[in-house]
């Protein structure tokens, strides 16, 4: 079973860390994965997006043109993305930041106010991207919450290691985020 992933925002939402993050849970539980980041030339705020592919067996292929499971954290993002989605697939889109709007009918939509959220519940917009994970462990079901906190602390480099508890709160609140509301 191999499935797709792919991660957007711009610049400093943390995308690239919650590509790795996620990449090294598939790791931990024995999945053969890839990582593949891509962003343009500025520093903050240019366009940012992996790849993740997970397989039981060899990975078919880095870079992917569709994916199963998209997370989007901007309106750039899922204006570009949402066509990537594999037919039946999923997109996990931050409606603080892009438009409720659904363009298809053979995908899952899930909006969630990801950005607002993480500023009111955890006081810092910057674990969108962690908390977004915790949405995908979810609606996927291939990788647990616990797992992703084992990454978290593989992860997360030293200096930054008092952010992980905030950081395993944020994986919590999307965990537990009522899709029910959406």
């Amino acid at each position: 079973m191999e499935k797709d992933f792919i991660i957007a925002g711009f610049g400093g939402q943390g995308v690239l860390l919650a590509g790795e993050v996620l990449a090294n849970a598939f790791m931990l539980d024995d999945k053969n994965v890839t990582w593949y980041p891509s962003y343009g030339a500025e520093m903050r705020g240019g366009t940012v997006n992996c790849t993740v592919v997970m397989s039981d067996e060899e990975v078919s292929a880095v870079q992917k043109t569709s994916a199963d499971f998209i997370i989007v954290l901007n309106q750039a993002s899922f204006d570009k993305y949402t066509s990537w989605v594999k037919k039946g697939g999923s997109i996990i889109v931050n409606s603080s930041l892009a438009a409720i709007k659904k363009t298809r009918d053979d995908i899952n939509y899930i909006f969630v106010p990801i950005t607002k959220m993480a500023q009111e519940t955890l006081g810092n917009i910057k674990m969108s991207n962690i908390l977004s994970l915790g949405i995908l462990s979810k609606i996927s079901k291939l990788v647990s919450i616990e797992t992703l906190e084992k990454a978290l602390h593989n992860v997360i480099p030293p200096h930054r290691a008092h952010l992980i508890p905030k950081n395993i709160q944020a994986l919590k609140l999307g965990y537990e985020y009522d899709l029910l509301k959406i």
